[in-house]
């Protein structure tokens, strides 16, 4: 049978559309420093830039429709110790052991004292941290993911929040990774399996008819 891959999808089904929750978070990931600093082995360049400004977008949508909004951020022990085989497989991770400025929430982004920065060492931000005890004590249904990089924490945190029974959305334009052809690969296969993708647009119309008390 002869037939592009998008057919090939669409005849399996992939790619549905999910019903959307009424109570939604936003989760922003790993939106360190170390991203766009041009001498930082893990330096992104131009969609990383793109995605933080478009987070910046959705963190203002957020606030303003008084949608919790929740962070993540690496950290290692000097030497990372407490890193195990993802430290010692991914060598410029050496930059996010505390004390190291690279690591810390980048310029344009304000997390607010009120919002939660979950701290882990590995991909998912799910993995060995708090984050699915604390949206099922706030009754959280959907999951808003913004961040760096798409290829590697973002698409971990993806598949776990799925797994962990959240809707997930995955905001096209405010995740970025530093090539083209992983940033675009992995969306569409987030997209096909795990998460429906929005925009920074839409999500912001979806939390706004969330508050206004209108069915997304």
């Amino acid at each position: 049978m002869n037939e592009t891959l998008d057919q090939n999808y669409a005849r399996a089904g992939y790619h549905a559309r999910q019903q959307w929750g009424r109570r939604p978070a936003v989760i922003c990931i790993d939106f360190a420093r170390a991203y766009f600093d041009p001498v930082s082995p893990l330096y992104g360049g131009a969609g990383c830039v793109a995605a933080r400004d478009q987070a910046a977008r959705l963190v203002a949508a957020a606030r303003q429709t008084g949608t919790p909004v929740i962070w993540t951020e690496v950290r290692y022990m000097p030497g990372g110790i407490d890193g195990g085989v993802f430290f010692r497989k991914a060598p410029p991770l050496k930059v996010l052991e505390w004390g190291n400025p690279l690591g810390d929430l980048v310029e344009g982004l304000d997390r607010r004292p009120d919002e939660p920065m979950v701290t882990k060492q590995y991909p998912s931000a799910f993995f060995g941290t708090s984050l699915a005890a604390q949206l099922t004590a706030r009754g959280i249904d959907t999951v808003l993911l913004a961040g760096l990089t798409t290829s590697g924490c973002v698409r971990a945190s993806c598949v776990d929040a799925m797994s962990h029974g959240f809707v997930t959305l995955v905001v096209s334009d405010a995740v970025g990774d530093r090539a083209e052809g992983p940033h675009a690969a992995n969306l569409f296969d987030m997209s096909a399996k795990y998460a429906d993708l929005v925009t920074t647009s839409e999500a912001a119309e979806y939390l706004t008819s969330i508050q206004q008390g209108a069915r997304p």
